[in-house]
């Protein structure tokens, strides 16, 4: 079955008018050889506008693993402590030195604390000066670059729709397709959720699903730490009756067919379906990607070193992702907001949680993530960003967000809070901007959410300021924001 609907669409970013996503061809062959994923692998052109740029760091990465630290990390509790201020504003935790002079982390940190040389800090991170209180508003501007201003009656954003503004990783994947038989977009180990609402901001949105992030969430609650054990990615086999062979057969009668309708191959010339086609099954047959999820290939040793647990083996995963080809890896804090236990979202708990629980982990899994890069020579190619929501009151038991907080607790705190990044171009042993006294607001170098997209799509040699149409054909930018290419080296 052939489906070719409507009529071509504008598509922003090419050269010449092309299928709009919504418009991708369907070729229904591809699910009787065991298949679900040509949709996913009909990547378009890159845009003719989307290398116009330059300066510092530009094109440096091939791919980015992007670290969502989902539930907002306390940033005066991690890596932005302060002194000589009011107990309830201080750290329970005691400052340590770090590789930096002059720089320290809380003692929650001891490896990244010797593994800042290798990357760079925003101290300054802010939504200056509109907060956004809510989890799930603040997650949806930090992934996508807009604030949506649909809400349901409980507060919340309304789940996901095909209107909803694409995923920063799903832009990527449109304008800068791998070039390997490997699946563009990964995201794991458990989709972004607030409350009920599940996967805002995590879909491509208006761009259509070929442009979803292929979602691996093993089996397993939570608090499961073994559950990256228990991955599965059937979709990537082929069915227990195709064998290669006879996939490969099939393949040769469909090209046979194809000869065989000349007029049907110059009605679609255009959407170059063979190459698609052959995407798909390139994937399924050559076993890269099956190889690449397949963690039991690693040494016990490099399995230990980034911690046995559900965040450690989703980032060496990632690793291995991106190693193999894939562009955009997206590992989600594997515990969800408004949630206790290993939670970043730490109204009440603060000393136990992030002690015992989530800072260890996070921890171990980034400092081992970044040194293995850099001892693998992959760092200079892989952008590795670390970054949450929001960051925590700078005063504890006090109410920002309507939240009640205990007086071993912070509340939501969108002013002023902390990221990482590391690879691709960016400084080494730098830390950008200053925020205040008591860690309520940045001194100086504020950098928004929206910057920091940007300077990920200006990493990727993409302007941010690239024109992609909507559900309604309406012109938009990726991102309203320039690049901060003082982040760069």
């Amino acid at each position: 079955m052939l489906i070719i609907p409507g009529q071509p669409g504008k598509e922003v970013c090419e050269s010449r008018n092309q299928i709009s996503r919504r418009d991708l061809l369907r070729v229904g062959g591809s699910g009787m050889m065991g298949m679900g994923l040509g949709s996913m692998l009909q990547l378009q052109e890159a845009a003719a506008n989307s290398n116009e740029g330059g300066g510092p760091g530009w094109a440096k990465a091939k791919s980015v693993i992007l670290i969502f630290l989902q539930g907002g990390p306390s940033h005066l509790d991690l890596w932005d402590p302060k002194e000589n201020v009011p107990d309830n504003v201080r750290s329970v935790f005691n400052p340590i030195s770090t590789k930096l002079p002059g720089v320290q982390f809380t003692e929650l940190l001891p490896n990244l604390a010797q593994n800042n040389d290798k990357f760079t800090m925003i101290r300054s991170m802010s939504y200056t000066p509109k907060g956004l209180f809510n989890h799930t508003a603040a997650i949806y501007q930090m992934l996508t670059g807009y604030t949506t201003d649909k809400v349901s009656p409980s507060g919340q954003l309304e789940p996901p729709t095909p209107k909803d503004f694409p995923n920063f990783g799903s832009n990527i994947i449109r304008l800068q397709p791998p070039q390997v038989s490997m699946l563009p977009f990964v995201m794991l180990p458990r989709p972004l959720q607030e409350s009920n609402v599940v996967g805002k901001a995590g879909t491509a949105g208006f761009l259509g699903r070929a442009y979803d992030p292929y979602y691996l969430y093993p089996p397993g609650d939570d608090m499961d730490m073994n559950k990256m054990d228990k991955i599965s990615v059937d979709d990537l086999k082929l069915r227990p009756d195709v064998y290669t062979s006879r996939l490969q057969r099939r393949a040769s009668l469909r090209d046979t067919i194809n000869k065989g309708m000349p007029q049907l191959n110059k009605a679609v010339e255009d959407y170059k379906l063979d190459k698609y086609y052959t995407r798909a099954l390139d994937l399924v047959i050559s076993g890269r990607a099956r190889d690449a999820f397949s963690l039991d290939q690693e040494s016990d040793a490099v399995r230990d070193q980034y911690g046995r647990n559900t965040f450690g083996q989703s980032l060496l995963l990632a690793r291995r992702l991106v190693e193999a080809g894939t562009r955009v890896v997206e590992v989600v804090w594997p515990k969800v907001a408004n949630s206790n236990n290993h939670s970043w979202d730490v109204h009440s708990g603060l000393t136990n949680r992030l002690k015992n629980q989530s800072a260890p982990m996070f921890d171990q899994g980034l400092a081992s993530l970044i040194s293995d890069l850099y001892d693998r020579g992959t760092l200079d190619e892989t952008l590795v960003v670390a970054v949450g929501e929001f960051g925590r009151s700078p005063q504890r038991g006090v109410s920002t967000s309507g939240n009640s907080n205990s007086d071993d607790g912070r509340d939501h705190w969108p002013y002023c809070y902390t990221s990482l990044l590391a690879g691709a171009g960016i400084k080494r042993g730098y830390v950008h901007g200053e925020s205040d006294k008591t860690g309520s607001s940045p001194r100086k170098d504020p950098v928004h959410p929206r910057e920091l997209l940007a300077t990920i799509y200006h990493s990727f040699g993409i302007n941010p300021e690239t024109i992609v149409y909507n559900h309604l054909n309406q012109p938009r930018e990726l991102v309203k924001a320039q690049a901060v290419t003082k982040l760069m080296g």
